[in-house]
């Protein structure tokens, strides 16, 4: 595998205090998980935002991101589609839409919340030795 350095991507020389080795674990990434990431960053909001622009930094080519991007935005209309109108005819939901609300926030953050406390407990583990 090439090192990000070695090809031009949007930040070939232009910021020095960019730390190549967070590009080159985040083109890694996008190497063996891009795709994984791409479809899943639709189900979770702030990282829907990012998704496109780290998958560019990464160097996900273009015809591979748009693939698993649409895949992605299919995916999501079906299954949020399809759970909306299953769930919105429950009558539990229906009497209490404000807790179904709070409890979709809160299960949309539990991916991040995981990988920062998993980050967290790596860099205390690190300090230690």
């Amino acid at each position: 595998m090439d090192r990000v350095e070695n090809r031009p991507h949007a930040f070939s020389g232009r910021f020095r205090w960019l730390n190549q080795e967070h590009l080159q674990r985040t083109h890694d990434f996008y190497e063996k998980y891009g795709g994984k990431a791409v479809v899943l960053a639709r189900f979770v909001p702030i990282v829907r935002t990012f998704a496109p622009f780290v998958a560019g930094i990464g160097s996900m080519s273009y015809r591979r991101f748009a693939f698993f991007n649409i895949f992605g935005a299919l995916l999501w209309c079906v299954v949020l589609l399809g759970g909306g109108y299953f769930f919105g005819n429950l009558p539990a939901v229906r009497d209490h839409f404000s807790l179904v609300v709070i409890g979709i926030i809160i299960v949309s953050l539990l991916p991040v919340g995981y990988e920062l406390l998993r980050g967290w407990r790596a860099s205390r583990a690190k300090a230690a030795v």
